[in-house]
């Protein structure tokens, strides 16, 4: 039995029953967290487009593209869905794996819409849909830990172990058995990829591997069930994905240690809408803003602490607002530290142009520098200190980023806070419609058909 065989024939024995009662509790708020994400990206910038792209090539009604009122063809309503839930990077993070370490991921914003959609055309239950999803969660944060996987690397992983986590999402709720199911990745396989350039660049294409990964998913399983053939071992074979994705810091043998037993998926439910590599800098403005009132305006000068390595990063480069602002905005330490500084808070509503061009946070920026003066050894830390006009300064470090579910966990309040303050933000759901949606998915597993649930997502504009 080959590695791929060995996840197959688990996968397709899973049932509701192997699943313990903290595994469903972690994967209902991911779920809740999914819904509210959506919602406030489903107008995001060039998420229309991409609806309007799909719509006109036509296809079946099968599944909900959320809050627009209209079914499409199931991969083509993940993929909707995927790319809206990734607009300003809010999703579920991190890959779990022993000992509560985690890796850079983004599984939920790929296995959650592929589930809606996979599960919406079946009429699954919600425990069928619970399953299929605990199971695909676990696949996808296994190959994150296993692959080794550095975000200043090459390749994208919200596409790769996204890609192969969906297809187990979607051949689970599509009934496919061990075969099928080992075909159907074997299709994925040749489907992966994505660039980090994508956010090296700024561009919104950085939305694309996720919500690419969601559509191919349900197609693998499609084409499989009808007999369609692959390699016969896509993730461990001689060019499986070991060998085509992953360096030499790839640990294989985490794959299938304790597969069954033990279930892993995102660790990290977002407390801001940016990138986790601004949220430690985010977090020490927080403590500083929080502890001290103090005049915006009189603010002298900011400096953030940093590694090396992630002044250099990505997030670490000076602020532009560039040709795509919300991307600009989401992957800057010092766009995200200005805001926090000034607004509280890092929200999608301050991720666009008008919000850049806001005089405030302009002045603040401008006080902005990163200094890249912590040890290199060191893992989303930050220092921030802030000197005053009148001499007065502050200081505050974060060690742990808030929203890691066993070293800095959101409380319930906080997750329901950022779910209804999504919804109020994309102005979808009336709260009393969304409180249903909180009640309906803290009991999933009550649900004959997942439709019950996705019929809130049908278009309800607030007035």
């Amino acid at each position: 039995m080959n590695m791929t065989d060995e996840v197959c024939a688990h996968v397709a024995a899973a049932d509701y029953a192997i699943l313990d009662d903290f595994t469903v509790g972690r994967v209902k708020t991911r779920v809740l967290d999914a819904v509210g994400v959506i919602a406030a990206g489903v107008h995001a910038p060039r998420c229309d487009d991409l609806f309007n792209l799909l719509k006109s090539y036509g296809t079946a009604p099968q599944s909900t593209a959320f809050f627009r009122g209209e079914l499409m063809g199931a991969p083509q309503a993940a993929m909707v869905n995927s790319f809206a839930m990734r607009s300003y990077d809010f999703e579920a993070i991190e890959a779990e794996n022993e000992n509560r370490k985690s890796s850079a991921a983004h599984i939920s914003g790929t296995t959650v819409p592929t589930a809606f959609a996979a599960a919406e055309r079946v009429h699954a239950s919600g425990r069928e849909f619970l399953t299929a999803l605990v199971v695909g969660d676990d696949v996808a944060a296994r190959l994150g830990a296993a692959s080794g996987f550095d975000v200043y690397g090459g390749w994208d992983n919200t596409n790769t172990i996204n890609g192969l986590g969906a297809t187990v999402v979607a051949g689970k709720l599509g009934g496919l058995n061990e075969q099928e199911l080992n075909n159907a990745l074997g299709l994925s396989l040749n489907m992966l990829g994505g660039s980090m350039d994508n956010i090296n660049y700024k561009t919104l294409a950085f939305k694309l591997p996720m919500a690419l990964a969601a559509r191919n998913a349900i197609f693998s399983a499609d084409f499989a069930a009808r007999g369609m053939t692959a390699t016969h071992d896509a993730i461990g074979g001689k060019k499986g994905y070991f060998f085509l994705f992953c360096g030499e810091k790839q640990q294989p043998e985490l794959l299938c240690k304790d597969l069954g037993r033990v279930f892993y998926g995102d660790v990290v439910i977002k407390p801001w809408s940016a990138c986790r590599a601004t949220h430690p800098s985010i977090d020490a403005c927080m403590k500083i803003v929080e502890a001290h009132e103090f005049d915006p305006t009189q603010v002298e000068s900011v400096t953030i602490h940093t590694t090396p390595r992630t002044a250099q990063g990505f997030v670490g480069q000076p602020f532009e607002v560039g040709e795509e602002p919300q991307v600009s905005g989401a992957f800057s330490i010092i766009y995200t530290a200005a805001v926090a500084l000034v607004e509280k808070a890092v929200r999608p509503e301050h991720m666009n142009r008008e919000a850049m061009e806001d005089p405030a946070l302009k002045s603040m920026i401008a006080k902005i520098a990163i200094d890249p003066s912590l040890p290199p050894d060191e893992y989303q830390t930050a220092e921030v200190d802030v000197v005053m006009r009148d001499g007065t300064s502050y200081h505050a470090r974060c060690d742990v980023p808030k929203g890691d579910i066993y070293r800095s966990p959101l409380t319930e309040g906080e997750v329901l806070d950022k779910f209804y303050r999504n919804i109020e933000f994309s102005r979808t759901l009336p709260h009393e419609a969304a409180a249903q949606v909180v009640e309906m998915v803290t009991h999933l597993e009550e649900l004959d058909d997942i439709g019950e649930l996705v019929a809130f997502m049908e278009e309800r504009r607030m007035k």
